[in-house]
């Protein structure tokens, strides 16, 4: 539940370099495009990607296997913390940190024009701690964990036009902490929790040409009900409550065309909206009343009030000869996370994302490859009258992922 709190942002499993909490570079290949990777998709990650072009593949199985590894550098804040009234100087880093988690991928022979894929991925995620005592009283720590399992059935209606549905599980854990006692402020608080969560996806692949593709996908929003355990301090005193609180997975829709020219380069734009205005508020419930002195830092609701984004992606394919591919991407990112309600267990910023990477054929069943990704956060000026006054930079984050596919 709080788990999903901590979730207000980006990360561990590499939703740390993607705008707010998501994470969009499920695959090796994904990872070298920078996701630009909706309407060409080749292989077993097109069950997640486009399941619609698993209708267009040569009729065999595919397996696809990738272990990412992400690091993340420190947020520094450079300003003052207005508390009470007062203003306190909260010039501090967050601690750097690494993550690494494993995406699958397959997708089974053809039934007639019927075909299906499944894929295990981790689609969002976070991890934040600060060590610097005004921090402490708002993101001790935050880590979210989540984990999607997602079968997809396709169906081609001609040559040219194949469509895909798809149903979306979601299992995701977390924990957040924060202690104000080192800036005088009696309060702490530790919580924990779980849930399992459902929704679908949907995607169509058109090929009005033979060197041209377009692809659509959309997923729907996976509203993610926490429930778990709080301890909540005030001095010594202690109380243990249920607790829980939704965060929202947001709906996506993409839309991308790809152009191949001279079957030797491909290259790809993608349009991305993220409907984040889903995000309204953080309201925490508890199975019992809390005491009336915790109610205002830990009960009352918090507005949060993000915003749809427009994301724009580009990725570019060459092969190099019948065995070498290479591949890069650029992608400009905007945070969804507006100023007034920007946090500490966030601190997001506009992204420009660099990514390269290459495939190699090693025989007719076996590919394998590796990728590296940049997420560049730009520096974030902030003003809230009753909060946060002063700027963020750094952060951002350096994936590197090595994969392995297989074909029979």
């Amino acid at each position: 539940m709080m788990k999903r709190v901590i979730l207000t942002t980006l990360a561990a499993v590499t939703g740390i370099y993607a705008g707010a909490y998501k994470v969009p570079e499920q695959s090796l290949h994904a990872m070298a495009l920078g996701a630009a990777y909706i309407a060409h998709t080749e292989g077993a990650d097109s069950a997640y990607y486009n399941p619609a072009n698993m209708a267009f593949m040569p009729d065999k199985h595919y397996i696809d296997a990738a272990l990412h590894v992400v690091y993340l550098p420190e947020n520094d804040f450079e300003g003052v913390q207005i508390l009470q009234g007062n203003a306190i100087d909260a010039t501090a880093s967050s601690e750097h940190e690494w993550a690494a988690f494993p995406t699958f991928h397959y997708v089974h022979t053809a039934n007639g024009p019927w075909r299906w894929g499944i894929s295990v991925t981790a689609p969002d995620g976070l991890t934040k701690r600060w060590k610097s005592p005004v921090q402490k009283l708002y993101a001790e720590k935050f880590r979210l964990l989540t984990v999607e399992v997602n079968p997809s059935l396709s169906y081609r209606f001609s040559d040219t036009l194949a469509m895909a549905v798809g149903i979306r599980g979601v299992y995701s854990e977390g924990e957040v902490y924060s202690d104000g006692n080192d800036i005088g402020v009696p309060l702490k608080r530790e919580m924990s929790g779980d849930t399992v969560e459902f929704g679908w996806n949907i995607a169509l692949a058109w090929r009005p040409m033979p060197d041209v593709e377009v692809g659509v996908t959309y997923r729907s929003k996976i509203d993610l009900n926490e429930e778990g355990d709080a301890n909540l301090y005030l001095g010594r005193a202690a109380n243990r409550y249920g607790a829980s609180v939704s965060v929202p997975m947001p709906a996506a829709l993409n839309i991308a065309v790809a152009k191949t020219f001279d079957e030797v380069w491909t290259v790809e734009a993608v349009y991305e909206r993220t409907f984040w205005s889903s995000y309204e508020s953080l309201d925490f419930e508890y199975d019992t009343p809390v005491a009336l002195a915790l109610v205002p830092y830990f009960d009352d609701p918090k507005a949060k009030n993000w915003d749809d984004t427009d994301t724009f992606r580009l990725g570019v394919t060459y092969r190099w000869d019948e065995k070498l591919t290479l591949m890069g991407g650029y992608a400009y990112d905007p945070t969804p996370v507006p100023e007034a309600t920007l946090s500490y267990e966030l601190p997001d910023s506009d992204a420009h994302i660099f990514s390269a990477g290459f495939t190699y054929r090693q025989n007719a069943q076996w590919m394998w490859g590796a990728a590296l990704l940049y997420d560049y956060k730009t520096s974030r000026d902030v003003y809230q009258e009753e909060g946060i006054q002063g700027e963020f930079s750094g952060g951002g984050a350096v994936l590197a992922t090595i994969g392995v596919s297989y074909e029979f």
